[in-house]
């Protein structure tokens, strides 16, 4: 059965819990997606559902053909099933896939900070700020070794581009699902800015 779905995320509130704690929460548009794809292990060599959501102005050549009258979504995901026996093309999926109580992976694409130095990439401490030390409070320090290796290793964590890239939260809670608003209210904090695209994976869902 198919563990996942498309969204948006809203932005961060707070709800109050039966304790009366207050929890901070990430709104989710989630859904409602349509299966525009059903892939098999006898054609593609593996199981998966493709989903769209949202939707498109308009679409090209290749991608009016790929969806035909299933409708104009702006985006497509996939998700790996172990049997897609009880789906069917252009079955609708909503938010009522979660419940409260429910463990998330949440996959997102973390705001782009640009090119930044390694104190704020990499949380480095920097250099010392006294003892005749003018220009070295944010330097990055050594970057290797002299004659052997002779070079800089592979990985050495160094100023760059930060940002902007896929990231995975795991293990989130799911404190509220309503169908009927496709809100989705999850634990804490999640990928991306605002408007951001999201995929919600159930937790421990193996292919």
């Amino acid at each position: 059965m198919l563990s996942g779905l498309i969204g948006r995320k809203i932005g961060i509130t707070q709800v109050f819990t039966e304790g009366g704690t207050v929890e901070a929460v990430t709104a989710i548009e989630a859904g409602p997606c349509t299966v525009t794809q059903i892939k098999s292990v006898g054609k593609e060599g593996y199981n998966a559902i493709q989903l769209g959501f949202g939707e498109a102005k308009r679409l090209n050549s290749p991608e009016q053909g790929h969806l035909g009258k299933l409708g104009l979504f702006k985006h497509l995901r996939e998700f790996r099933v172990k049997d897609t026996s009880d789906i069917e093309l252009g079955h609708r999926i909503d938010v009522s896939l979660f419940q409260p109580g429910d463990l998330v992976d949440v996959v997102g694409v973390s705001k782009g900070k640009g090119f930044a130095g390694t104190v704020k990439r990499h949380h480095f401490a920097g250099g010392p700020k006294t003892h005749g030390q003018s220009d070295r409070h944010r330097a990055p320090g050594s970057i290797g070794a002299g004659t052997d290796p002779g070079r800089v290793l592979k990985g050495q964590r160094m100023a760059g581009h930060m940002g902007n890239r896929r990231v995975t939260v795991k293990h989130i809670k799911v404190v509220k699902a309503d169908p009927d608003r496709n809100l989705l209210l999850v634990k804490g904090a999640v990928p991306g800015a605002r408007n951001g695209l999201l995929e919600i994976r159930k937790s421990g869902v193996r292919d």
